[in-house]
């Protein structure tokens, strides 16, 4: 297998073409492997054809085009197209259900396609981030199905992603990764392979500690994030601006305070520490309560917009309000988990009209100006770089009422004429 991953004469399946899966795929094309894209969505499959891609990230369409072009990336739909690779990458969702526990669905049915299709010898990676203990069962899965066995006939790797959306392409080549091999040999190969792009440092170790980094690694974000949401609810009640305590507390050598907002979404943060403590014994109280502070900055900020409506003595059910961004993060079209989208579930019942408007995902305006028009209030949810620089005394002309409430920090001095509401922004 080293002399494959040396020439660049291994074969490569791709397993899920999401926002993981389709830049991984594109990377190990660019690196010249030959690479299989599977996916279950036909839909994808044929836009991918056409070189199209079906996820925004910077360079992605140019890098798609060049891969199908050299031949070294097909994607597919077919199973049978990806029978007796060398190696199998596995990058699926691993969503929670409604009751907050891992739903593993997805990546058991995808275990099971990489079972039925893999050859003696081959290397399986788990990139999807998956709850401690994850990996050894899907080794065991794979044994059931094949008949091979884990770590002499086949490989199997944990190798979590760890990328942001925007900044994919460059955080695959540059950052750090770390791959946890059910064996020493599994993860001998996998960083081998990765080798082909990767130019950060990379770190051996077991599946199971793999998955509990990747774990930590965004837990330790959640809680921090929910720490900064506790002082912008202390900021309302002391009356100050916790954008400036946190910048003036930052200057401590030992203290790096997060940033606050209307909550924390994406595929990683909202989940990752559910997953962490799901197979655990005992109870782990500051975890969960982290995970409950962030899930209610959306009904906080809807009590801002509730405020400003009463201080003009507009009735809510009465209302049109204007929300300027659905997803996430800003700059990306990824709405999963968004906060934005639970804010506006959230007031959708209570309010007279719901306006959104997303330059990256869409929404029921055009525009801001067209979202704007005749609203009594808008509400920034996202923090898009087109928010950043809106003339608001401008666009407060086409308002029927003039109330901005900012969830992302995102207007650094009120505009005159409004009553403006920000989460943190206790001064005002």
């Amino acid at each position: 297998m080293e002399e494959k991953f040396r020439n660049r004469s291994a074969r490569i399946a791709v397993i899920g073409l999401g926002y993981i899966g389709l830049p991984t795929a594109i990377m190990f094309a660019s690196s010249g492997f030959e690479v299989t894209g599977y996916e279950i969505r036909k839909e994808v499959v044929e836009k991918l054809k056409n070189g199209n891609s079906h996820i925004v990230e910077p360079g992605i369409d140019e890098l798609l085009q060049r891969a199908l072009e050299s031949g070294k990336l097909k994607p597919t739909s077919e199973p049978r197209d990806i029978e007796g690779r060398d190696v199998y990458i596995i990058c699926v969702q691993t969503p929670l259900k409604e009751d907050k526990t891992p739903n593993l669905g997805y990546l058991e049915s995808a275990v099971r396609t990489v079972a039925k299709a893999m050859k003696k010898g081959s290397l399986v990676i788990i990139e999807s981030t998956v709850p401690p203990l994850t990996t050894v069962k899907m080794a065991k899965l794979i044994e059931e199905i094949s008949g091979l066995r884990a770590g002499e006939d086949f490989y199997m790797v944990h190798a979590p992603e760890r990328v942001m959306p925007g900044r994919i392409f460059k955080e695959l080549v540059y950052n750090s990764r770390i791959f946890g091999g059910i064996n020493e040999r599994s993860a001998e190969l996998a960083e081998m392979l990765y080798r082909s792009f990767v130019k950060g440092q990379t770190f051996k170790t077991n599946s199971t500690v793999s998955e509990v980094v990747k774990l930590m690694e965004n837990t330790f974000r959640d809680v921090n994030i929910a720490l900064a949401n506790e002082f912008a609810y202390l900021a309302h009640q002391y009356g100050i601006d916790v954008f400036e305590a946190i910048e003036l507390a930052n200057t401590h050598p030992r203290v790096k305070i997060h940033t606050p907002g209307i909550g924390v979404g994406g595929h990683c943060l909202p989940k990752d520490p559910h997953l962490l403590v799901w197979p655990a014994k005992d109870d782990f109280g500051i975890i969960k309560l982290a995970r409950e502070i962030n899930d209610s900055m959306p009904l906080f900020t809807k009590d801002l917009l509730f405020d400003g409506l009463k201080t003009l003595g507009i009735p809510p059910e009465e209302a049109v309000v204007a929300v300027l961004g659905l997803a996430y993060k800003g700059d990306s079209d990824d709405t999963r988990n968004s906060p934005a989208l639970a804010f506006v579930e959230a007031i959708e019942d209570d309010v007279g009209e719901v306006r959104t408007y997303d330059p990256f995902v869409g929404g029921s305006a055009e525009s801001v100006e067209d979202a704007l028009k005749g609203a009594d209030a808008a509400v920034i949810a996202t923090d898009h770089s087109e928010f950043k620089s809106l003339d608001w005394e401008e666009l407060g002309r086409l308002m029927r009422n003039r109330i901005l409430i900012d969830g992302r920090h995102v207007v650094e001095v009120p505009p005159r004429d409004f009553v403006f509401k920000g989460v943190g922004r206790g001064e005002y």
